[in-house]
């Protein structure tokens, strides 16, 4: 299939890009720039919000995997509502000009404040700009999928554990930490317990999801599990040999983050024994 990825630059993208490639699809991979990019897949370095026509401009794709987003991990940024109607508009001109498959990058955000597992039913109440601008957004997703008898997947993305120091995740501040010389982390108590995915799992999910079409709907891209963020990092730490330690307790938790929340893997499982 012939796959168009947005975002394909980013800290996501770039694994998700390769992960595509691997699965036997061809991908055609937009940003700003494509610096990053692997070089088996069409580069297109634009802004993608600003083309009139984009199912046309990129060559017809079967699929829209789109990950593009700006402030992941800013979750107060203006950015997610500033930018919402830019999102609705690409898919909207991108489902009425012919693109029958739309899969977006979501986030455990919506969800808001819960505890326990999460499936596809599990209601949302977002309290932070991420939140809401990526519930909205699917909202309007599914809206335009029914109205164009579109394959809608929402993959709802939990907490990717990489070592790239480009990121914003504490994964990669502790890995820019460790490379910058530096013996001590300021960490919190870290006894919530969240649902962590190696960065290659999550590729690999993504990629796997995209490439079908009879799992729709909301699909987690997770483990299944939960685990204690302190357990995790301490694991990261040594996984990788950094020679630094976690000063618990410096900064408190943030008040909307859940004790105990993960994701329900029956779908992506199913996606990944079919393959």
């Amino acid at each position: 299939m012939r796959i168009l990825v947005t975002g394909a630059n980013g800290y996501l993208g770039t694994g998700i890009v390769e992960a595509i490639l691997n699965s036997g699809n061809e991908v055609i991979a937009v940003d700003f720039n494509t610096d990053h990019v692997d070089s088996r897949a069409k580069k297109v370095a634009c802004n993608l919000f600003e083309i009139k026509n984009p199912y046309e401009y990129f060559g017809k794709p079967e699929v829209l995997c789109h990950l593009a987003w700006r402030d992941g991990f800013i979750h107060y940024s203006d950015a997610h509502i500033d930018d919402l109607p830019a999102h609705y508009d690409f898919i909207k001109k991108m489902v009425e000009a012919g693109c029958k498959h739309i899969a977006v990058m979501g986030s455990m955000h919506e969800i808001g404040f819960f505890e326990g597992s999460i499936n596809e039913s599990t209601p949302c109440h977002p309290t932070t700009p991420y939140g809401i601008g990526k519930n909205a957004l699917r909202d309007l997703t599914v809206m335009l999928c029914k109205q164009n008898n579109c394959v809608f997947q929402w993959m709802r993305g939990y907490y990717i554990v990489g070592n790239s120091k480009f990121g914003s995740s504490i994964f990669s501040k502790i890995t820019a930490a460790a490379e910058e010389g530096k013996k001590e982390f300021p960490f919190t108590l870290g006894q919530n317990q969240y649902d962590f995915i190696d960065y290659p799992d999550f590729c690999t999910q993504v990629a796997a999801v995209v490439g079908q079409s009879q799992e729709q709907g909301i699909i987690n891209i997770c483990s299944g599990r939960p685990e204690k963020l302190a357990d995790r990092v301490e694991r990261f730490i040594k996984e990788n040999n950094y020679d630094i330690k976690l000063q618990y307790g410096v900064f408190p938790d943030r008040p909307y983050d859940s004790k105990a929340i993960w994701g329900d893997s029956t779908k992506i499982e199913k996606i990944l024994n079919k393959r």
